[in-house]
Order: C-alpha cells, then structure tokens, then sequence
C-alpha cells in the first residue's frame, strides 16, 4: 500500500547508527580474484586523417617515445595550401615514417577491429583484403590507432581500448597523445561477466529470437555468431568495458555480471535493509550508484544505503524493485553528465519498465526516481511514502527469473491489483500468447524450442500448457510452429494467474492401429498422412504406417521387405 510518513518522526543520527550497523554485519560482496584478460602492447601505432594532421600526431607520438608510427592519409587536406608550404620541417621529421595515400574509394573500404595491441587494420577490394600492419610496419597487428578522421572509423560510444578519436584542435588533444603514448607494456582488466548459452534465448533450430543484449551495449562488444545451423552469444572480453546493461538486459540470467555477481549483489541488497531495519532504522532510501561517484561525495543523509556500483546498468530494475520489496520506501538511481547514449538509454527503458509495474501492481511510480549526481538536495530528501509493509523478502531459487517472479508476487500482496493486462514498453519480456486450436497440431516445436520451462508437453495425453511468469517473449516458439498456431500477446497480467501453469490446447492421443499404444494426438497423425500423402515411402497401403506408433511402424517395413525384398529398390 502507499502509506505517507510522518515527516517529523525521522531520526537521521539513529538512521546512521543503523545503516552503519547494516554495513558492519553485512560487507558488499568484493570479488578479490576476478578471472582477467591480458594486452600486450610494444606501441607500434598507425595514424589515420589527413597529411598535415597524420604528421603532426605521428612526430608527436615519436617524441613521447613511441617507435615511429604508420602514417594513413585518407581525408584531403584542409585548405588550399600544400603541406610543403605550410611546414618544410614537418615533412623532414617525418619522411622516415611509412606512408599510404588512400583515395576516396580505397578509404570507404577501409576497416579496424580489434583492440590494444592486436589491432587489424585491413582494405577491400574485390579480389582480395590487404593487411596494412604487413604492409607498412612489417607486423601482423597494430597495436595502437589514433584516428584523426572527420568522421572516425569506429563510431562507437566506448571504443576499444588502444584506439583513439581525435580532432587535431581538440583542447585535450596533448593529454590524449599522452595517453596513447602511456599504451605500452602488459595490462591486466577484469572479465566482467560470464554466459551460460544454455539459458540464452537468442536462437533455436536456425530461428533468432531474443536480441535485448546486442541492443543495449555501448562498446560494440557483444556479437551474435552463426553456425551452421544456429546462432551464439559471444562477447569480446577485450574490447568490453563492463558496463553490465547486457547482464541487466538479459531476461534468463543467461549473462551474469561478475563484480559482484549478481545474485550476491541482490541478497547483499535484501541483507542491508533487514539489518538496517533490525537496527531501529527508518524510511530507507536505496541510491544506485557507480562506485567512483560515491568516493568523491561527503556523506549523506542517514536514511539513504547506498549500492556502490561497478557501473550503473549493472543494476536494472529487477534489482530495483528487489529494494522496495525488500524493505525501501524508495528507490533513487543516480545518472552522472556524459554518460554512453545506449547506456542512458537502457536507464531509460528500464525505469519505464519499473514504473509500468509498479502501476500495474497498485503502487506509486514516485517509489523508483532518477537523479542527478551531485545533486544532493534530491539524494538526501525524505521519501514521500513509507516502507511497504510486509514480511522479509527470501530467494529459494538462484534462477533470475524465478527471483523476479518472487519480487513481483511480494509486490502484488502489498498492491492492489485488477487482473487485467497492462501496456509494458516496447520489447519488455512480459507477456503471454495465444494458441489457435484448429491450427495447432501439438506438434511440440514450440516446446522444444523454447528456452525456458514457460511452455511444456502433458504427461497422460497430448497437450500444451503455458506459465506466463516463465515466458520472456523471445519469439522463438512463433517462430518455430510451422502450422502458424501461435501469437504473442505482449504485456503485464496482474493476476495470480500468471503464474499458474494454464492449458492451451489437449486432445485425445491416438491409438497404434496395431497395438493400441496411444503415441501422438490426432491432429498430428492426420496433418502428416496430408503432407505426405504423395510421399513413394508411404504408397499405397504404406500410408497407414502413420497410424502406427514408433515400434509397429519399424515391424511393418521390415516384414514388408522380408515379403518383397527388391521392394526398397523402387523407392
């Protein structure tokens, strides 16, 4: 319920003894030997823009002790003036420098990927990709890239570590070079996250389905690989910079956040506010933070337990409605000035989702907030509403899902809710689907398809079920009906229902003509005797093969070829 609080009632020097005390009995979970990536890097480095530009960066780069870099020049030069003109004693400084003069054709075919020290920088053409590190520098890899482009080769909100955008007049243009400069030697980062592609919803059988995490990472890391039949989540833990929107995103808990993990970060989460509250606490605001902005920041107020982030999108809002269940009166996330676009806009997406099921469930959307940092008059003001009034939030399962599950239904006892199906935004993995019966065959290539235990099979006769909690609206089992019997239907049902497992389509199973074995549905047995009517395989009394269970069918072939053994020639 939305109770108000009574203003005067709250005692922050009590509320900081109690937070205090919270933070004594619990510690925020540290990984202290995180799984790690290397770079090596010897500082070779290819400048890409126009001559003059390209020269200038690359002498400077040689006199910070780089060896000499590879010069690409593939934008005209500004002006009408020729370089030679302008700066004799550049051309001299720099002739030494391997060069390459690209056209305009040759430059739009121009590619980089990679990261320090293992850089690939390459041109197309039709017959043939020639490797520029082999060409210019005599090595398979750069390991460097400045790129003083007009429009920067790898437009990316966080590039890769080892490449740099720059304009030459850039005011931070000489800290930069710096940087770069500084790229050389062994460097150690953390591997933030680990995927477990059996709960990945990404593909089944050839079909493609869930794409949340392509959609929100702003390094470009993460990449969908195709085999031969079906497509993988993989993520470059070289060029990942551990934003965590992926592990957030992903509605399986297929990608985990590793600093912390997840799931310690949420019961560390639900350990704090019981303790807070054990403590004599009152009103606890959440604040989700990144870990850096908190260090800088004088204490706040007493009320307010702050969750120190790697980064911000390693919390979405399963963690943040975690806190109101688990004891808050509100949740604040706190965004800092230049954050990443696709971050922002995960935050975004997120906090939409937050408020649309708070709506639905009966409660203010005023519970969850955005703020800014450092602004302290909305970090430390008093929360409108009190706590919700319920028993403590316990996990019994390590599933994501099913934890959100527990959220939500310790929301709804507190709510109040209408039974109807609310609008989520786009792309929300809430939602159920629709069965046509006089289409479905109960076929089951939506259950197998289907990466979570949303769908399944009946036990003593043929039928389809479904448990809308479980359902992530991935498309998969839509894509995979081949008789076109299922659709989506997107949105947040707030009943109990949703999480009761309800039957889509039964029918009585037929029986082995032979046996009387019951061995698939009717619907089944009728489509394929249809389809494959003018099979050779099933002419002529073979037909009736279809009719038989698995063990009659095997019988029936070989006493047909022990009556005609040449029989199986004629097929």
């Amino acid at each position: 319920m939305n109770q108000q609080i009574d203003m005067m009632a709250v005692d922050d020097d009590r509320n900081c003894q109690a937070r205090e005390a919270a933070r004594r009995r619990v510690s925020w979970p540290v990984n202290l030997t995180p799984a790690s990536v290397g770079y090596q890097s010897e500082g070779h480095a290819v400048v890409l823009g126009n001559e003059r530009d390209v020269r200038r960066a690359a002498r400077a780069l040689h006199d910070l002790g780089l060896p000499p870099p590879a010069l690409l020049f593939t934008d005209p030069v500004a002006g009408d003036e020729a370089i030679g003109g302008e700066d004799e004693a550049l051309l001299a400084d720099t002739a030494s420098m391997r060069s390459q003069q690209l056209s305009r054709s040759q430059a739009s075919t121009l590619g980089i990927e990679g990261y320090l020290g293992h850089f690939s920088v390459s041109l197309a053409d039709e017959d043939a990709t020639l490797n520029l590190a082999r060409a210019l520098a005599d090595r398979d890899h750069f390991d460097l890239v400045l790129d003083l482009s007009e429009t920067p080769l790898l437009a990316l909100e966080l590039p890769p570590p080892g490449y740099i955008s720059l304009a030459w007049q850039d005011p931070e243009r000489d800290d930069q070079l710096q940087a770069l400069a500084g790229l050389v030697g062994q460097f150690d980062k953390p591997r933030y996250f680990q995927i477990d592609n059996a709960l990945c919803a990404h593909a089944a059988s050839g079909y493609t389905g869930c794409t949340r995490c392509l959609d929100v990472c702003p390094a470009d890391a993460v990449r969908s690989h195709q085999g031969r039949i079906d497509a993988w989540i993989e993520i470059d833990p070289f060029r990942c910079h551990g934003v965590g929107s992926c592990s957030s995103a992903c509605p399986t808990g297929a990608i985990q956040f590793r600093l912390p993990e997840t799931a310690r970060q949420q019961e560390t989460l639900l350990a704090w506010l019981q303790a807070y509250h054990h403590a004599g606490g009152t009103v606890p605001v959440v604040r989700f933070a990144e870990a850096e902005d908190l260090a800088s920041e004088e204490r706040a107020a007493g009320h307010v337990l702050d969750i120190p982030l790697e980064e911000l999108g390693a919390a979405g809002h399963d963690q943040w409605l975690t806190a109101l269940a688990g004891g808050a009166a509100e949740v604040r996330i706190q965004c800092r000035p230049g954050m990443p676009e696709r971050l922002a806009a995960f935050i975004d997406d997120q906090l939409a989702q937050a408020h649309a099921l708070l709506a639905a469930l009966g409660h203010s959307t005023s519970r969850i907030t955005r703020m800014m940092a450092g602004d302290t008059s909305a970090r430390d003001a008093l929360p409108q509403e009190a706590p919700l009034d319920e028993a403590s939030l316990v996990f019994t399962d390590s599933d994501k899902r099913a934890r959100l599950d527990s959220v939500l239904a310790h929301l709804e006892r507190s709510g109040t809710t209408d039974g109807q199906r609310h609008a989520m935004p786009a792309g929300a993995a809430y939602g159920g689907l629709a069965v046509d019966g006089d289409a479905c065959t109960l076929c089951f290539s939506c259950v197998s398809n289907c990466p979570t235990p949303a769908l399944a099979t009946g036990v003593d006769q043929p039928q389809l079920s479904f448990r809308e909690a479980d359902c992530v609206q991935c498309g998969l089992c839509v894509e995979a009906c081949p008789e076109d019997a299922i659709t989506l239907v997107p949105g947040f049902l707030a009943a109990p229902t949703r999480r009761e497992r309800q039957v889509q389509h039964q029918e009585e199973a037929f029986p082995c003509i032979r046996c009387g074995k019951p061995f698939a549905s009717a619907s089944t047995v009728a489509t394929l005797k249809a389809k494959l009517a003018d099979h050779p395989y099933f002419a002529g009394d073979a037909l009736t093969r279809l009719e038989m269970c698995e063990d009659c069918r095997v019988k029936d072939v070989w006493q047909a070829m022990a009556r005609d053994p040449e029989a199986q020639l004629k097929v």
